[in-house]
């Protein structure tokens, strides 16, 4: 009788044991979702010589940029979003890869809510909508993908907006040129309730 009892707590234990890592080190389920997603679609979406070479451009023309003159940059985009008078941020948004992430975000139906792309220093090169800053090279989007030269897509934490009340998650990943090197980020806001 008390070999049963001891074989049971034992089996238990171990039962303990091995689904405490599990619970622990598991991811929510989401997160694979949006990760085939995003290598499915979204990467072949900005492989496109056009982005590569728009970032290319960026790049040398931000080849010697200062911190103080990011900014300088940020600031005048974030100025020019709340007095609605748009110089830099209309330029911006009438760029071709602009206008090509803008017209790839109408056609994914919902599911993308907003896809930029940036340079090395994280200013950014294009973009389907309005984002908040200019800059995202202080960003966990940037810092845990280009910030460590990883091919791994950085998803962050869920949650819902409270315009749309749609669950969504930003997802970023490095954009490099046909030799390999890391040239900048692309970051894509997905609706979760659309995938």
């Amino acid at each position: 009788m008390h070999r049963w009892r001891f074989i049971g707590v034992i089996a238990a234990l171990g039962l303990c044991l091995t689904s405490y890592p599990c619970a622990v080190s598991a991811e929510p389920a989401y997160m694979s979702v949006v990760r085939e997603y995003v290598d499915s679609l979204v990467r072949p979406m900005i492989a496109k010589p056009m982005i590569r070479a728009a970032i290319k451009e960026q790049n040398a023309k931000f080849s010697d940029v200062s911190s103080m003159d990011i900014q300088v940059l940020d600031n005048t985009y974030r100025s020019e979003i709340k007095s609605g008078q748009w110089q830099m941020v209309s330029r911006l948004l009438n760029n071709p890869v602009s206008r090509y992430l803008k017209s790839e975000q109408d056609d994914s139906q919902g599911t993308i809510v907003e896809i930029f792309v940036t340079d090395r220093h994280g200013l950014n090169v294009g973009q389907s909508t309005v984002t908040n800053d200019y800059w995202q090279g202080d960003e966990s989007k940037f810092l845990r993908t280009f910030g460590r030269n990883t091919d791994e897509i950085f998803i962050d934490r869920a949650d819902r907006d409270d315009a749309t009340q749609l669950l969504q998650t930003q997802a970023s990943f490095i954009v490099r040129d046909e030799g390999g090197e890391a040239i900048g980020t692309a970051t894509v806001t997905i609706a979760i309730d659309a995938l």
